[in-house]
This record gives structure tokens, C-alpha cells and sequence, in this order.
């Protein structure tokens, strides 16, 4: 996990329509940018269910809400109909911002061993540095503590 009051990492990803994002696309907001393991499981549905509740609460503190996963265009387009999303979410199946942001961790689930992606979200600031950084999130409650964190 990457430390506060460190520069958060560029890049461009493509969200759930292909349109590319830049991470300097949105200077003079905050953002927070959260990193999930996979569309349409249990946990990171809650997580992107209650961050899309939420997103006009956001967007009246001056926040943009982006997720990342390594899941492809496709799938990110039919999570977020599914779900109804109201907010971007990026693939990055190159695994470049992942690793940037150093949330590609070994795993263990049921005795096995893997690489993967761990829960996290960091708050960035308006000038581009990393202000919150958690990589112990509940995923349900995730969305209300950094709504709590705008306060």
C-alpha cells in the first residue's frame, strides 16, 4: 500500500464504455480510488452498490469515485448494468495501476495460494496526493467511512 502524503501514481485506463481516464483528468477534485478484486462477487458488489448510492453525496463534496479491477471492458459494462452503477469504474488488465498503487499481493484462500488483487481505497487530493490510504476495508462499509472521511 502506498503512504499518505505520497504522489499518487498517473495513469490511463479505459472505463466500463472504453473512454479512456487519466488520473490528472480530474485535478482540483478529490478522488477516491479503490481497488476491488472481481465484478459480481458478494463483496465488491456491496462495496460499488453503496459507493453508486452515494455517488450524489460525493459529487456535492467535490469528490469523483473511480474503481479498478482487473476485469475487462466487457465486464465492467454488464457490472454496471447489472447493478446499476452511477460511477466509473476502469480496467486494468495490463495490472499497471494495480501495481503502481501496490495492491497485487499474494493470497490464501482455501489453503491456496495466489496473486491478486487486495481491497483497497486511498483518497487523493485536489493536487494529486494521497491524503487517506485503507487496505483493511470492509467492503459493505467502505462507501460510508469515506463519505465520513469528506465531512
Amino acid at each position: 500500500m502506498l503512504q499518505v502524503g505520497t504522489k499518487a501514481p498517473a495513469f490511463e485506463l479505459p472505463d466500463q464504455n472504453g473512454k479512456m481516464h487519466k488520473l490528472s483528468d480530474y485535478r482540483g477534485k478529490k478522488v477516491i480510488l479503490y481497488f476491488y478484486p472481481k465484478d459480481n462477487t458478494s463483496g465488491c458488489t456491496k462495496q460499488a452498490c453503496g459507493f453508486s448510492d452515494r455517488y450524489p453525496q460525493f459529487q456535492e463534496k467535490g469528490a469523483e469515485v473511480l474503481g479498478i479491477s482487473k476485469d475487462s471492458v466487457a465486464s465492467h459494462k454488464k457490472f454496471e448494468e447489472k447493478q446499476n452503477l452511477g460511477f466509473t469504474i476502469l480496467s486494468d488488465e495490463e495490472l499497471a495501476a494495480i501495481q503502481a498503487y501496490d495492491v497485487w499481493h499474494k493470497k490464501k484462500m482455501a489453503g491456496r495460494e495466489y496473486m491478486g488483487v487486495v481491497r483497497t481505497t486511498y483518497l487523493i487530493d485536489e493536487e494529486g496526493v494521497i491524503i487517506r490510504a485503507n487496505d483493511k476495508v470492509k467492503a459493505a462499509e467502505d462507501p460510508e467511512n469515506m463519505l465520513k472521511e469528506l465531512s
